[in-house]
């Protein structure tokens, strides 16, 4: 993942960003330690623990933009999602955008609970199938922490132009914000937009 190009796209839309990484050395380690990959190394914990937990009104939200099973897929897809996002959601502070290398999953919770996140989006490449090799997930988890489960986060899947658009992408992961704030939860207790207008 060329780390300088995602941290800047991140830091022309405004927001600040700041690279971390897994207690992973290699892509090697990465395919044979699943654990390493949702650990932060010691350099990435501290770097966060030093910009501390803030200050101020509002719902603390944390976005993760990681390599995972597929770089390209962050390069390619991260910055639109971004900017959907940014364009429908409001009422949170945001935090420093992570961008995260050979990450899992869960090092989204290790990043929201450094920076004292009420709600992460970790936007993660996915494993590259048959038919396309670079789709994204996303991954919102509320009060995240080491420890965490898959069945605590709502996910958002396919994203790539030619499955679910960026833009598009970026506007359900703001509805999934709000009901996580109206909730107070994520994961099962949190349905799926589709799913609120089939019962509407």
């Amino acid at each position: 993942m060329d780390v300088d190009a995602v941290v800047a796209g991140v830091v022309a839309r405004g927001l600040r960003a700041i690279a971390v990484r897994s207690a992973v050395r290699d892509r090697a380690e990465y395919l044979r330690r699943p654990d390493l990959g949702r650990v932060l190394d010691e350099v990435s914990a501290a770097a966060l623990g030093s910009l501390g937990r803030g200050s101020g009104d509002g719902l603390r939200l944390s976005l993760i933009l990681a390599d995972g099973l597929s770089a390209v897929a962050v390069v390619r897809n991260a910055l639109g999602v971004l900017d959907g996002l940014i364009e429908a959601v409001d009422g949170w502070a945001m935090t420093e955008v992570a961008v995260a290398e050979q990450a899992r999953v869960a090092l989204g919770d290790a990043v929201g609970a450094a920076l004292g996140s009420d709600v992460t989006v970790m936007l993660i490449g996915e494993r590259p199938g048959l038919s396309a090799a670079d789709s994204l997930g996303a991954y919102i988890t509320w009060r995240p922490r080491v420890g965490r489960t898959d069945a605590e986060r709502n996910c958002v899947s396919n994203i790539r132009e030619g499955g679910l658009e960026p833009r598009e992408a970026g506007r359900r992961i703001a509805y999934f914000l709000g009901e996580a704030r109206r909730l107070g939860a994520t994961g099962i207790a949190l349905k799926d937009p589709e799913e609120q207008m089939l019962l509407g």
